[in-house]
Parts: C-alpha cells; sequence; structure tokens
C-alpha cells in the first residue's frame, strides 16, 4: 500500500477569471475617478487663484486702482 498523500498548505483558494476580470474593471474605473476628482480640484483652485489675483485692489489692470477715479 502507498500511503496517501498529505493535504497541501497554504494552496490558494481557486479564483475563477470573471473575478480578476471584475476586481480588474473595478480598480480601472475607481482610479479613474480618482483621477477626475483629482482634475477637478487643480482647475478649481487655479480658477480661485486666479479670480482673487483678478479681484484684489492695485493688481495690475484686472484690479480697480486709485489712479482710475480721479476728482
Amino acid at each position: 500500500m502507498t500511503p496517501a498523500p498529505a493535504p497541501a498548505r497554504g494552496s490558494l483558494p481557486q479564483i475563477s477569471t470573471g473575478a480578476v476580470a471584475v476586481a480588474l474593471v473595478g480598480g480601472v474605473v475607481l482610479t479613474a475617478l480618482l483621477t477626475a476628482v483629482a482634475v477637478s480640484a487643480i482647475s478649481v483652485a487655479v480658477a480661485a487663484v486666479v479670480l482673487r489675483s483678478l479681484m484684489r485692489p492695485g493688481s495690475g489692470s484686472g484690479g480697480f486702482t486709485k489712479r482710475h477715479h480721479r476728482r
């Protein structure tokens, strides 16, 4: 009689190809959403800086200075 093979320790559970595909697609979608949020935040920050510089008094041609209001 031959001895029975010992059960494999640490063997990986069986994962279907569909589960791997779903995980990959989910990761790509989440990464794309995170990138879109980051780009939106950066463009809002740039717009805020530009608007702030335009509305600040004495900021060159964009702001209103005391020179333009002569009496």
